[in-house]
């Protein structure tokens, strides 16, 4: 009776090693602890020229490898046909770089937003709409510092709060924030691009 292996992959997996191994891209299962040991340290490929990116594998590639060693053993694929193999090298020596990407990042999503609402307000004239609100049901002239500028103020800031799902650095809920969404949905849109442009250079 031969032994059955299962492997599982992924659409992305990151490496940071330029030998790749089964054990780094895909997770395996198999009732036989020798032949699961030796194919998890079963090279699959290497980076070529060390180049960091984003390089297309296929299951059956993997499939062959590992069959064309071992005849007596089943090989199951569950996952992606087709996944994304993403090359990084470690950068622990660009913490500083890293820190001024990520707080200018931040400045520009903070200056940004800033001026996005107070060119929202100065759209739909939210000043002289106040002003006149205060005037109706008071009956006094507004200073422009009332209850409905504190109040507007305070609800902006407790809105973006709970729209992105974070506070002090951690989240509300355990939902996930609406920047991970839009994030996942842009990776996925990038595999299923680069998937496909290599298919379509394989048939042409």
């Amino acid at each position: 009776m031969s032994d059955m292996l299962y492997i599982q992959t992924k659409k992305n997996v990151e490496v940071h090693q330029p030998d790749v191994y089964l054990q780094d891209i895909a997770s395996l299962s198999c009732n036989n602890k020798h032949v699961l040991n030796r194919n998890r340290m079963r090279k699959v490929f290497t980076i070529p020229g060390n180049a960091p990116g984003r390089y297309i594998v296929s299951a059956m590639d993997l499939v062959s490898a590992i069959q064309e060693k071992e005849q007596s053993v089943d090989v199951t694929h569950i996952g992606e046909a087709d996944f994304v193999v993403t090359y990084e090298t470690q950068k622990h020596k660009h913490r500083i770089y890293s820190w001024m990407k990520t707080a200018g990042v931040c400045l520009v999503t903070f200056f940004g937003s800033a001026f996005s609402i107070m060119t929202f307000n100065t759209d739909v004239d939210i000043s002289t709409l106040f002003v006149r609100i205060y005037e109706q049901f008071t009956g006094k002239v507004s200073t422009g510092q009332t209850i409905l500028e504190g109040a507007y103020s305070i609800g902006i800031g407790l809105g973006v709060v709970i729209f992105f799902n974070h506070f002090m650095g951690k989240k509300i809920t355990q939902d996930p924030t609406p920047m991970e969404v839009q994030m996942r949905v842009y990776e996925d849109d990038i595999n299923k691009t680069l998937i496909e442009k290599r298919n379509r250079k394989e048939k042409g």
